[in-house]
Order: structure tokens, then sequence, then C-alpha cells
């Protein structure tokens, strides 16, 4: 179950936290919580007119939703894994290429935890030359190893294994998330203005 008492406590079947790594909080982790924060609310509200979440992310849900927000957990994989900042707009692409392929099955605050930290997983197969296992994610997420290894093989199925993203697609879904940042006046606490590709060291891995 997912840890839901605080940004650094994990649940209890996964023992103590990893030893941390320092790392500054990079912009777009700012910027990916607030678009997914967007996303949950509205999910929410369409779950509760339809009655229901839908069936293809149920190997998602937890007992409850966490405590914890999703910045703050964005945040925490972060600072354990230091897996690059291109991770996360990768497992953003995952996210959002789940939401078109089963638009009845919605991402909310019962799933969106456990999602991300699958997503950001695999994307760091995917991209980081060095990257740490199941367990260790398991641990920074506060899940079972049992249950992530559970759900990164539905994620990589819900996807049809598509976890490869071109340079494009990454420019285009950085442009997209600076875009939602502008249209709702959030970038004051960003001081790097910068577009935000350049600032995502591992973009150039992109290209497939």
């Amino acid at each position: 179950m997912l840890a839901s008492t605080g940004e650094d406590e994990p649940d209890a079947v996964t023992g103590p936290d990893p030893p941390p790594t320092e790392a500054a909080t990079p912009r777009v982790l700012t910027i990916i919580s607030h678009v997914i924060e967007k996303l949950v609310a509205r999910n929410e509200w369409l779950a509760k007119q339809t009655k229901g979440f839908g069936k293809s992310l149920e190997a998602f849900h937890g007992v409850r939703a966490p405590s914890i927000s999703i910045a703050k957990y964005l945040e925490r994989i972060y600072k354990y894994t230091k897996c690059s900042p291109a991770c996360f707009v990768v497992g953003y692409v995952y996210i959002d290429r789940l939401a078109h392929k089963h638009p009845g099955s919605f991402v909310v605050s019962m799933n969106v935890h456990r999602l991300l930290v699958t997503c950001v997983m695999i994307a760091s197969k995917i991209l980081d030359d060095v990257h740490y296992n199941n367990e260790f994610y398991a641990r920074v997420g506060g899940v079972s190893n049992t249950d992530l290894n559970k759900m990164e093989l539905e994620l990589l199925f819900l996807l049809d294994f598509r976890v490869t993203v071109s340079f494009r697609a990454f420019e285009s879904y950085c442009f997209h998330l600076e875009k939602e940042m502008l249209l709702n006046g959030d970038v004051s606490s960003l001081h790097d203005s910068r577009p935000m590709q350049e600032t995502l060291s591992t973009a150039s891995s992109l290209y497939v």
C-alpha cells in the first residue's frame, strides 16, 4: 500500500528510506505536478458524474488516496533515485498516452501516485545509462516490490509496449507543459527562463 503518512515515511512493508542524494528540484517537476493536479481534479469530477473510475487502471488503485501531494511525491522520487529530469517528461507522456488509449479510465487520487512511480521508473530504464532496480523504486515510492513489478507489466501492456518517445514528441510535450503554466500564470516561481527542453540534459538520448 502506498505510504500516506508523509513525504519521507514509506510504507512499513518496504523498510526504511534509502540514502538520499543531494539535488535541487528541477522546475520541470513543478510544471508536471501542476498539470497532473489539474488532470486529477478534472477526472475526480468526471468520475463523480459517471459514478466510476473505469477498469483499465484498476491495477494501480490503492486502498486510499495518499496524503502526500503530487509535487512532494515527484520531489521524493527525484531526490532518492536521482533519475534524469527528462524521465518525468517521458513519464507524463506515458500518462497522456494512457488517457487517450483508455478514455473511460481516469487518473485520479487513488491511482496517480502509483502510476507516477511506475511511469518514471520505466522512463528511467529507457533513458538513463545507470538506474536503480524495481526494489529500490518500490522503497522510494512506498509500494511493495511485488506490486511495482505487477504495475510495471500492466503498464507496458496498457501502452502496447510503446515506451519510446521521439525527440520531436519530447519537444512537443515540453512546449505543451510550459504553455499550461503560462496560461495559468504560475511561472513567477520559476527562476530559469530558458525553454524547458534546454534544461533537460538528457534530451538528446530521446532520439529513437
